[in-house]
């Protein structure tokens, strides 16, 4: 009788040991599935954008998020654009949304009289994701963009004062370096 109870005690544990490994592959083909999109992911800047998935500013149109100089910017792979980001030019950190809009306004067109260049810095005020490790990937990307221009010399945001906006740009390494009434600065440093 003890027999019996043995064997079926040390089936039991090679089931377990057996589903235990499936799931172990099971779970890293997953994972390679999952960075295969981020390795074939590329930076495109986008006319428009649909204003009603943008979680942070959905009140702000496409007009706002495309005039004086300011730019959208979308990772795309397979023709479907996975994340979003905004941002604007302006030669000062802004505080609030009317103060991007204004300091923008000014960059673009002080530039118009100068180099064709806009401010220098890029204010990201909205990102959002569609896809898991979208929001990360367009945060390194922009930078990277960034460091190459000429004319560009800091990446900052301008972010809600939520625990989300905070938790995702220090995961992210950026630096808090600001908090205002109804926003927070971030910025990017290597």
């Amino acid at each position: 009788m003890q027999t019996i109870i043995i064997e079926k005690k040390n089936k039991k544990k090679t089931r377990i040991k057996a589903r235990i490994r499936k799931n172990r592959q099971i779970i890293k083909k997953k994972i390679n599935n999952f960075f295969d999109w981020v390795k074939g992911a590329e930076l495109v800047s986008l006319k428009e954008c649909n204003t009603s998935e943008d979680p942070v500013r959905p009140e702000l149109d496409n007009e706002f998020r495309t005039s004086y100089g300011r730019k959208i910017y979308g990772v795309k792979y397979l023709n479907e654009i996975h994340a979003i980001m905004c941002f604007a030019f302006t030669n000062k950190i802004p505080k609030t949304v009317k103060e991007l809009d204004d300091l923008s306004k000014d960059a673009f067109l002080q530039s118009a009289l100068r180099d064709q260049k806009g401010g220098r810095i890029a204010i990201a005020y909205t990102v959002w994701s569609k896809k898991k490790g979208g929001g990360k990937l367009i945060v390194k990307q922009v930078f990277k963009m960034i460091k190459k221009s000429n004319h560009l010399n800091r990446l900052v945001t301008l972010s809600p004062l939520t625990k989300m906006a905070t938790k995702f740009h220090l995961r992210n390494k950026a630096k808090l370096i600001s908090v205002n009434e109804t926003t927070q600065n971030f910025e990017y440093i290597n």
